[in-house]
């Protein structure tokens, strides 16, 4: 379908010129338009010409997480990793991070960002993450004869493989020499497509999780600040899924029963402040505490999280974790960095496009919400009922634990490509 792949390009290089002027209407356009620009000097400076490289590409913060077991392996010695972020919410966290090399935002996926961007990194392998498809990228990378694998790969039914408009990116898929996909349905989706060089590894999300339990998750000013009380953490909040919990933190506010902490998935100061005004009484703030110590003994019921990177070690701290995102449509944010710690696990309606949902749902570690009396009904009953909370905790500890294993089945294809690409 040359037409449509003319339409697609001629997009791209529209999204291309119109992504600066985009960015004055929207802050976080303009964070991927200018980081965008920077990515060339970036690669410019850092990429070697002399030591291969290993392009590892990823949508955002949970498709990093995904793919972190694997760069923990990469042999940095003999490879250069070159890490690529799409958003701005992946990037800007993780754009200090000593797993990679050179970090960047990936350039659109126009042809004369992607002629140059091969030129500048000219990878000996590539690695993509979940579902990114960029067709021109992809179409480069088959070209060049790059080596390239899918890690925990996602199909589905409704994606636009299977569309009219998009039926001819098919043939990029092309460039893929092993697809390792999360599930069997992923596996008949891709079949249906055409491709036999594919296998269910699993979700290389559950090593990452796995890897959590094993370090040093204390956190000694929330002990402190928890003294003993039932503690509920509510993971990676958007303003619906506080708004379903309003009524419930306000009546727990007048008992303070229970110490609730939350980490709202935008933690700038805008973002923080129009949480605390959303709720009708008083709350604690992370960084605040830090510089006065004296607020850890408030009576205060609510502690909100204005700082990223501790969510992952507050999910030890529950008894019931809250992980939002799925209340509206901004996507689930990742349950098992919490269910990993053995915490029974409450989230939104909206969870469709995330199969390990239902299935933890399925084995009774996980309870959907869909409204302010479920979300009231469901807390309640877990705080109440001991033997309930604990069995279905329990359940998500036993369900990470014995998914485990999608790391090396990928380490295992990746020492085919060059035995001395893996570390031991």
């Amino acid at each position: 379908m040359p037409i449509l792949k003319s339409l697609y390009d001629t997009g791209s290089a529209f999204a291309k010129a119109a992504l600066p002027i985009a960015g004055f209407f929207n802050k976080k356009m303009k964070l991927g338009s200018q980081g965008r620009e920077r990515s060339w000097d970036i690669l410019d400076t850092k990429v070697k010409s002399t030591i291969p490289k290993i392009w590892v590409h990823v949508a955002s913060l949970g498709e990093y997480e995904q793919v972190v077991p694997i760069l923990e392996k990469l042999n940095r010695k003999k490879y250069q990793v070159v890490l690529t972020f799409f958003s701005p919410s992946g990037y800007e966290n993780k754009k200090n991070t000593q797993l990679a090399d050179v970090v960047c935002y990936l350039p659109i996926d126009a042809v004369s960002n992607v002629s140059k961007f091969m030129g500048l990194v000219e990878p000996s392998l590539a690695i993509m993450v979940k579902y990114e498809f960029w067709p021109n990228y992809l179409n480069a990378l088959k070209s060049h004869k790059v080596p390239t694998i899918l890690v925990s790969g996602i199909f589905r039914e409704k994606m636009s493989f299977h569309k009219w408009y998009g039926s001819w990116m098919t043939s990029s898929l092309e460039a893929f020499d092993h697809f390792f996909l999360q599930n069997e349905s992923s596996l008949r989706e891709l079949k249906k497509l055409g491709f036999e060089n594919a296998s269910v590894s699993g979700d290389t999300r559950f090593d990452r999780a796995s890897q959590l339990i094993e370090r040093d998750n204390r956190i000694p000013a929330l002990e402190k600040l928890i003294n003993g009380k039932p503690c509920l953490v509510v993971g990676s909040s958007w303003p619906k899924d506080i708004e379903v919990m309003k009524k419930w933190l306000v009546g727990n506010d007048q008992t303070k029963e229970i110490k609730v902490i939350i980490a709202p998935h935008e933690v700038h100061e805008e973002k923080v402040t129009e949480l605390e005004n959303s709720l009708p009484f008083d709350t604690l703030r992370w960084t605040e505490t830090k510089i006065h110590e004296k607020l850890l003994t408030s009576n205060k019921s609510v502690l909100v999280i204005d700082t990223i990177g501790l969510l992952t070690k507050i999910y030890s701290y529950a008894d019931v974790a809250y992980v939002g995102g799925a209340m509206g449509n901004s996507g689930l944010h990742n349950i098992l960095e919490a269910a990993t710690f053995g915490v029974p696990v409450v989230i939104g309606k909206n969870y469709d496009k995330y199969p390990e949902a239902g299935k933890l749902e399925d084995l009774g570690g996980l309870f959907s919400i869909s409204n302010a009396q479920d979300f009231a009904d469901t807390v309640n009953k877990l705080f109440e009922d001991d033997f309930l909370r604990e069995k279905t905790g329990m359940v998500c500890g036993h369900w990470v634990n014995s998914n485990t294993g999608a790391t090396n089945h990928v380490l295992e294809q990746l020492k085919t490509i060059d035995e001395e690409l893996i570390t031991s």
